[in-house]
């Protein structure tokens, strides 16, 4: 089981330690899937906690500061593609993390320190072919299940 919880040090390793190919890509998801074998990736977990009422004001101020930036700091790629995020196109869409996008991983552990917080379990999962890519930036990736295993999990607990 991939649970994670309770206070600890969380640090992003330098992208060298994960290279495994030219890129290798990250994600950070929920350590569950859904009913409909989903998993949410850790924005979405936090913006469910934050549209919920659930978090603190310290920490609704620090989610709203930092998707702020994150808004900011890279493209939406449902903006270029309105259906990629369309359930009913593509039911199991993921955005994945370049590990050359060490700007924007630099942003993580304060995410996963805010699920840990709020005890939502989470897990991270790196690939080297995650799956279809349906869009591609700098910085990211958005693919879907190509029906081989899309991931190995980056630390058992």
């Amino acid at each position: 089981m991939w649970k994670f919880h309770g206070p600890r040090t969380w640090q992003v390793q330098p992208p060298a330690l994960w290279q495994h190919g030219s890129v290798l890509y990250i994600r950070f998801e929920a350590a569950e899937a859904d009913e409909h074998g989903r998993r949410t990736g850790i924005f979405g977990l936090a913006n469910v906690l934050a549209r919920s009422g659930a978090l603190s004001p310290e920490d609704w101020t620090w989610w709203r500061s930092n998707n702020d930036w994150l808004d900011a700091a890279y493209p939406d790629p449902g903006k270029a593609d309105p259906t990629l995020f369309d359930k009913s196109v593509y039911p199991h869409a993921t955005c994945w993390f370049k590990d050359t996008a060490v700007h924007l991983l630099d942003r993580v552990p304060g995410y996963l320190a805010l699920l840990d917080r709020y005890e939502v379990s989470w897990r991270e999962v790196r690939s080297a072919v995650p799956g279809v890519v349906l869009y591609e930036d700098a910085d990211q990736i958005v693919v879907t299940p190509s029906g081989a295993p899309r991931s190995t999990p980056a630390v058992a607990d």
